[in-house]
């Protein structure tokens, strides 16, 4: 019997990782050029695991949809997906909650999330069954539930760092490995 091909499944959780670099690390809301390079992930995923990917990308849009945002991330190779909701319903929460819930049920599927939030902790064990399962943002924003999960296989990547998402350095601080400490950046 032949094998069936396995696909990595990218879901990106867009708010998570726009407020958390908008309101943690830069402070302000992020410039374009800020602003990660999305068709980058896709491509380290394809490297990283050796599989094609399919980049889904969840976004609210209640009152109107992005259609410049939209093309772009069609342009380089994601599935938007836009979403309503009621007053106050966490509708990307509830849409990636639903994916991953629906992904536990398929054999020959892979995932990667790309968030910090702890409202996928429960889904994202559910899915530690074999399969190759990543988790993507930024460290020291990483919900600590998820690190528990590594010890179960969950492999964790960093948006910047592993992934270089950005075309300029962002103004983080983190635990610098000595093995990884460079002066000239700081000089």
């Amino acid at each position: 019997m032949a094998e069936t091909a396995r696909t990595t499944h990218v879901l990106v959780d867009g708010e998570n990782i726009d407020a958390t670099l908008g309101t943690s690390i830069l402070g302000r809301r992020p410039k374009p050029e800020e602003r990660p390079r999305w068709e980058r992930l896709l491509q380290f995923v394809e490297r990283q695991w050796g599989q094609p990917t399919n980049g889904l990308f969840f976004l609210a849009a209640n009152s109107e949809l992005p259609m410049s945002f939209v093309q772009a991330l069609l342009a380089i190779g994601y599935r938007p997906i836009p979403l309503s909701g009621g007053p106050g319903e966490k509708v990307v929460d509830i849409a990636i909650q639903r994916t991953l819930a629906e992904l536990a049920t398929r054999d020959a599927d892979d995932v990667v999330l790309v968030s910090n939030d702890g409202d996928f902790v429960e889904q994202m064990s559910d899915v530690l069954d074999g399969r190759r399962v990543g988790l993507v943002g930024f460290a020291e924003f990483r919900n600590s539930a998820f690190t528990q999960l590594a010890a179960r296989g969950l492999e964790i990547f960093d948006l910047e760092y592993d992934v270089h998402a950005f075309n300029e350095r962002l103004p983080r601080v983190r635990i610098i490995p000595i093995d990884e400490f460079d002066p000239t950046q700081f000089l």
